[in-house]
């Protein structure tokens, strides 16, 4: 059953390496056999170099092409929850908020004491031709996936962001 937690091997995970000054041999995880690690290393080495990419053609980094598609997506959103959507912590959003005021590219609305944030027409056309790029660019990082196989990686994905919010409640709990 889906909902079923499974116990997998942490062997499945786990490397033995020799430790270069005692000459002990140690467990420690598996840089091609452990999910966790390759999407920590797949996250970081595409957001680096999306920021750089990005960063040279349009002047913006990953951060705030990241809130350009929020921005299109859901526009109103407030920091909180731009925040939560993207898991980026609010501090970080609103800084690229501002940059983004800056630029004349996202406005705030306050309503009710709460800030709402739209982007501009600016932000819009930006929003535009960074799209062109950036769905070329995953059309070259998803080379030789089938339709179907971008499907079961979204729903992989989407499994394990749904097991991590319940984690994270977990962590908040404990």
């Amino acid at each position: 059953m889906a909902d079923e937690i499974k116990d997998l091997p942490d062997s499945l995970f786990l490397v033995a390496v020799e430790d270069m000054a005692g000459g002990e041999t140690q467990e420690t995880l598996s840089f091609s056999r452990s999910p966790t690690v390759l999407l920590t290393f797949a996250a970081n080495r595409f957001t680096r170099s999306a920021a750089r990419h990005y960063q040279e053609r349009f002047g913006i980094g990953a951060m705030d092409w990241r809130m350009l598609v929020m921005l299109t997506r859901e526009p109103g959103s407030s920091v909180s929850h731009a925040a939560r959507t993207i898991g980026i912590d609010k501090a970080a959003v609103s800084r690229c908020l501002k940059r983004l005021e800056a630029d004349g590219l996202a406005a705030p609305d306050d309503v009710a004491r709460r800030r709402d944030w739209y982007l501009t027409a600016k932000g819009h056309a930006l929003h535009a031709e960074v799209l062109a790029v950036a769905l070329a660019r995953q059309r070259k990082l998803l080379d030789g996936f089938s339709e179907e196989d971008v499907g079961r990686l979204n729903r992989y994905l989407s499994r394990f962001l749904d097991n991590l919010d319940a984690l994270s409640g977990e962590d908040r709990e404990g």
